[in-house]
């Protein structure tokens, strides 16, 4: 999948121990070799970014946080792609960190094919291949599919709000938000929120 990037090695920094040894364990199965971090600090003082593929970054993990990472990684002109791990609920935080310059976010537990894309996504990124953008066109075929009720939960979405902020601007249940995100991620063939808000741009 990564085969024009030599980097095999992916971090893994997070504070909770299932999700390293998950998500590891997942990684080493699909060919690439990994190194886990219960904290940022000793994930910046022991990593090794010449050799680092990606690293899979939790974004509220203990003391430094995931966004205080991402953005000193920023500042030492570090090149190492950033996906963010984050919680239900942190979606706002997600954003902002997308327009920080994460290469994608994934809200737990996630699933193969998110943290494949993801890493895919990383490996274009080292090797200066974009991402294929989905032609204006489509994007328009795929919006006129939506509802008008799901057109104004999109745009909510695409500004970072919540469930929960999203259903008491419209005074409808977080259910019923639940139930548009999926049907507007099915008609904009979208595996996520990171996907709508790129072809939203």
């Amino acid at each position: 999948m990564v085969e024009a990037v030599e980097r095999r090695l992916i971090y893994v920094v997070d504070d909770d121990i299932s999700v390293r040894n998950s998500l590891c364990a997942f990684l080493t199965a699909h060919g690439f070799q990994t190194a886990a971090f219960s904290s940022a600090e000793d994930f910046l003082a022991e990593g090794n970014f010449e050799k680092c593929l990606c690293v899979f970054l939790d974004l509220r993990i203990g003391g430094m946080g995931g966004m205080e990472v991402q953005k000193l990684l920023t500042k030492k002109q570090i090149a190492i792609p950033v996906i963010i791990l984050t919680a239900h609920g942190d979606v706002p935080l997600a954003v902002e960190a997308m327009k920080a310059g994460a290469v994608d976010f994934i809200e737990k537990p996630g699933s193969a094919a998110q943290f494949l894309e993801a890493i895919k996504a990383a490996a274009n990124l080292l090797a200066d291949r974009p991402q294929p953008a989905v032609p204006k066109a489509v994007v328009a075929e795929r919006l006129a599919r939506l509802t008008s009720r799901e057109r104004v939960v999109l745009d909510h979405l695409v500004l970072g709000m919540t469930n929960k902020q999203i259903a008491d601007d419209l005074g409808i249940s977080q259910r019923t938000v639940e139930i548009h995100r999926a049907r507007i991620r099915e008609k904009m063939e979208a595996r996520g929120l990171f996907d709508l808000i790129r072809l939203m741009k």
